[in-house]
């Protein structure tokens, strides 16, 4: 069944394609930088392409700039395969920056849940699940509460409090506190991994599905 749908949901498309269009006028330089880096150290694709989830789990093509070396015999782990450039791209967001391209062609919303990996889909409760509700988004409320520094359930638990409470307000405030956390680089690694730690599954459990409190926008 289909996601319910807001007046704000509209307004919200309007803004992002209007922000996406302007943000990728302005950033042209530095999307164009941050490609040829990439290309001189990496080499070819300059772009990491792969297929994920967006609103009601319908799957699109996520775009980031390459932040790994393909997996090799030497090199199979993240952790392995991170860059120097990567690790700074990554600390400094710049690795996200094509998927404002995303974002235009109504993949993807400014403020959203994160585009999770498609083995994911089966592994969600049904409350969980209820992240695909909107679309996803480039920032959103696990992000800026913790980013990988949160356990699952505490992530998907923040993505569903969002799609509850979704408004102008709450978005601005997000975009606001992206800023803050990507000058402070806070919550990039999860304790113990390069980036992020594989999400296995949960059993439903009052604490997996709670939101961990309001969020005062």
């Amino acid at each position: 069944m289909a996601a319910e749908r807001r007046p704000y949901d509209r307004f919200k498309r309007v803004l992002d394609v209007l922000v996406a269009g302007l943000l990728l006028v302005v950033l042209s330089p530095v999307l164009l930088g941050v490609a040829v880096a990439v290309a001189l150290v990496m080499g070819r694709p300059v772009l990491f392409r792969q297929a994920r989830p967006g609103r009601n789990g319908k799957c699109f093509e996520l775009r980031k700039f390459r932040s790994m070396h393909p997996v090799t015999q030497a090199r199979v782990t993240d952790r392995e395969r991170l860059t120097r450039l990567g690790i700074w791209l990554r600390q400094t967001s710049l690795d996200e920056l094509p998927t404002i391209w995303n974002v235009l062609r109504g993949d993807m919303s400014l403020v959203g849940p994160r585009p999770l990996l498609v083995s994911y889909l089966d592994r969600y409760t049904p409350e969980q699940a209820r992240r695909h509700e909107v679309r996803p988004g480039i920032t959103g409320l696990a992000q800026v509460r913790g980013r990988n520094a949160l356990s699952w359930q505490e992530k998907f638990a923040y993505d569903v409090q969002y799609v509850d409470g979704r408004c102008l307000r709450l978005d601005l405030s997000i975009l606001l506190e992206t800023v803050v956390k990507v000058l402070r680089r806070d919550g990039i690694t999860a304790d113990g991994h390069a980036t992020a730690s594989e999400f296995l599954g949960s059993q439903p459990s009052p604490a997996a599905v709670t939101s961990p409190g309001r969020h005062r926008a």
